[in-house]
């Protein structure tokens, strides 16, 4: 657990340390970047205020808190905060049930305490157990809604101006009476603007222009739109946008009317309380996803902390309260466009803030020049690459339970609202989640080598109640007169659910059906008690029994889950391996050296199940037989496998030397070969391999021979059938292994 925790701390540590780059390093990529934020996110405030039935100015406000308080105290490079759509529908209904707004900052004030609180008290992780697929969902449903959003300012509609972004409201039904009025409501100038906007945008980086890193494509957008617009007045005034169709900021004479301040009389105000813990948990929430959605489309791929990033947003919403804000998050739009900006640290977000409270104070004409169309088409374009076919494609790639909790998470907050949306998305997630957990419990092994058949049931890493349903049904489903092994050697926790399956399997159903229960590897807090010992001593009685056809059939099954991928996990810790050393082995291997491959992974036994017996090449002498012997005799073999292996680099090397040489000096590995004129004596070299395979496979048959004539206990025991003898021929192309009938 120390460990862990250093670790942890040591994370904590890199990670601040990458984020932190020094905050005037990358100045000719952050100040174009703050630029084309500051452009966006003002309608931006201005459309979310009037929609939550706030004064416009405090949209402004918390926008200008956002990038200027919050961007500084944030840990995040690319993140941008400001007022945001997901709080729309809770700001609208406290104004009204709390009767004022100067009451309602009150609760925000208290809101952002709470959020500080959080971050201090460490309850960020939450952002770190968020499906990846449930941020992508997030990212191209807000991609979608985008597109939805910003499509009439892009043609020139008329209707709803101010309400530049908001997803209040069925978008679905918007989406519908936006396009049955399409074609009355296009604006000829706003369609030309969009279209030499998009032009400019998707081949800049097509065009040597991309080299030009002082502005991005995003800003000349801007500035040409404003440009053409006044062109159009004097040369073509059919194309012309008017004001409505331009940027609206509400002119500020006096720093003293952008400050509004809250009532404090209303802090014993109940209702004032349940606003803040909403605020709290709907605005903490928002950010965590939206810095984790930022991180995930940043090209760095940069880890904020999210529980600074809580600390930030609680000052950023003490701070808004206090002088009149709707509550903040971060915002993922606004930190999307910041990203595609081309933003490399945070003097961004601080600056969109500056530029803000500069716009607003000193620049409201000028800024009421940029046509809407243009900042519509920059968001088209940045909603676009949240939500493309590519996007979708690689999702889909990533299969089925990757791909649905995505696209319901999509439809979800389409249809309903960012926190609904990813709460519905979630559920089908852990719905996929514990689907695979109730397969991946444990590992299920049928063989025929203990005492006959046998179910042997690993259990994994951890097994808790999820899987309940999937053990008690593979254990309920177990044949008559069966024997099960349930090893629990490898896993870490059982919960205590399972325990009671365990004991009333073996105490009721096991004892009903004759079914014989052994349990291996529990630890002493399950209360083993003295089962370990029984089992060992049932396994070594088991095996002891098993027949030489049992054994063959055993190693054949092996072979079959490894070339299927299908292996029981033979994992071993150190302090038990005694006991799978102690039992009796199952079989005598002999193979060459040049079969490097682990032959119990091949055949999927068990530790000490076989005795492997190596020899430069698979014809065995009298000093291999002996081993063979002793193998059998003294350590309880009853099987002997004589195992080759195609494109045998011993042989192989054997065959070119008698290539090169001829009969005058052959190697000896080869020579009994060429007496029994296995080998033509002129031959392709494209051949070789061929010949390699075919001498491995006589080698195997010739030491049978001499295994049944040189070794009389072997012949008789052979003979008798209490030990059994097979070749085998191992296929590296895939994997698999041929063996021979029994002797």
């Amino acid at each position: 657990m120390g460990k862990n925790n250093n670790f942890s701390s040591l994370k904590e540590k890199v990670d601040q340390s990458t984020l932190r780059k020094p905050l005037f390093s990358r100045m000719d990529k952050d100040i174009p970047a703050s630029i084309v934020v500051f452009l966006v996110a003002l309608p931006l405030c201005l459309g979310i205020a009037l929609a939550s039935g706030a004064p416009l100015v405090s949209g402004l406000i918390s926008g200008i808190i956002g990038g200027i308080v919050i961007g500084s105290v944030s840990h995040s490079s690319v993140s941008v905060s400001g007022p945001a759509a997901s709080l729309t529908a809770v700001v609208l209904a406290s104004i009204a049930s709390l009767g004022s707004f100067d009451v309602f900052l009150l609760a925000v004030v208290l809101g952002g305490i709470f959020q500080f609180i959080l971050g201090i008290l460490k309850a960020g992780l939450i952002a770190d157990y968020m499906p990846s697929n449930i941020i992508k969902g997030l990212l191209a449903a807000i991609g979608i809604i985008l597109i939805i959003a910003q499509l009439p300012y892009a043609v020139g509609f008329e209707e709803n101006p101010a309400g530049y972004f908001t997803t209040s409201g069925n978008l679905l039904e918007q989406a519908s009476g936006m396009f049955s009025g399409f074609f009355y409501s296009l604006h000829p100038g706003a369609v030309v603007l969009s279209a030499i906007s998009l032009t400019i945008i998707i081949f800049w980086e097509k065009s040597p222009l991309k080299n030009f890193k002082l502005l991005p494509p995003s800003l000349i957008v801007v500035i040409l739109g404003v440009f053409i617009n006044l062109l159009f007045k004097y040369i073509a005034p059919v194309l012309h946008l008017g004001q409505a169709h331009l940027v609206n900021i509400p002119k500020i004479d006096k720093v003293s009317e952008l400050v509004t301040f809250p009532d404090f009389s209303a802090i014993t105000n109940p209702e004032v309380w349940g606003v803040a813990i909403t605020i709290t948990l709907i605005a903490s929430i928002a950010s965590l996803l939206a810095i984790e959605a930022a991180d995930d489309i940043d090209p760095h791929k940069r880890k904020t902390p999210p529980n600074r990033e809580l600390v930030a947003q609680g000052v950023g919403n003490t701070l808004a309260g206090l002088v009149g804000g709707i509550p903040l998050t971060s915002v993922i739009v606004r930190s999307s466009v910041n990203i595609n900006a081309g933003a490399e640290t945070k003097l961004s977000a601080i600056l969109h803030g500056i530029f803000l409270l500069l716009s607003v104070l000193f620049l409201s004409t000028i800024l009421n020049l940029i046509p809407l169309s243009s900042l519509a088409v920059i968001l088209l374009v940045v909603g676009y690459k949240l939500a493309s076919w590519d996007v979708i494609s690689t999702m889909y790639k990533k299969g089925w339970n990757q791909f649905i909790p995505f696209v319901v998470t999509v439809i979800a907050i389409i249809l309903t609202d960012l926190l609904i949306g990813i709460f519905i998305g979630s559920l089908v997630s852990i719905f996929f989640l514990l689907r695979s957990n109730y397969h991946n419990a444990f590992f299920i092994e049928n063989t025929k080598i203990f005492k006959g058949e046998t179910i042997r049931l690993e259990l994994s890493n951890e097994v808790s109640f999820f899987n309940k349903a999937s053990i008690k049904n593979s254990l309920w489903s177990v044949p008559q007169n069966s024997n099960v092994i349930i090893d629990a050697t490898f896993a870490s926790y059982i919960d205590h659910d399972i325990l009671e399956i365990f004991e009333d399997f073996k105490t009721t159903f096991a004892e009903e059906n004759n079914i014989n229960v052994s349990i291996i590897g529990l630890k002493d807090k399950y209360s083993a008690g003295k089962e370990l010992d029984f089992v060992r001593e049932d396994i070594e009685e088991s095996k002891e029994k098993s027949t030489p056809g049992e054994i063959l059939e055993y190693l054949k099954d092996g072979n079959a889950r490894y070339v299927d991928g299908k292996l029981v996990s033979r994992r071993l810790r150190n302090k038990d391996l005694m006991d799978f050393i102690n039992s009796p082995p199952l079989a005598a291997v002999v193979n060459c050296i040049d079969l490097r491959e682990p032959l119990n992974v091949m055949m999927n036994t068990g530790i000490g199940d076989l005795i492997p017996i190596r020899a430069a090449g698979n014809l065995v002498d009298t000093h291999i037989i002996k081993s063979i012997e002793i193998a059998c005799k003294q350590q309880g073999a009853r099987f002997i496998l004589l195992m080759g292996n195609s494109s045998n680099r011993v042989y192989l090397d054997a065959l070119k030397e008698f290539k090169e040489n001829g009969y005058r000096h052959p190697d000896s590995l080869i020579a009994e070969a060429l007496k029994a004129k296995q080998i033509p004596s002129e031959f392709e070299e494209k051949d070789m391999h061929i010949y390699a395979d075919l001498l491995t496979r006589w080698s195997l048959k010739e030491s049978q021979k001499r295994i049944l004539k040189e070794s009389e206990y072997l012949d008789q025991h052979i003979a008798k059938g209490r030990i059994g003898v097979a070749t085998a021929f191992f296929n590296r192309e895939n994997g698999r292994i041929e063996f021979s009938d029994l002797y």
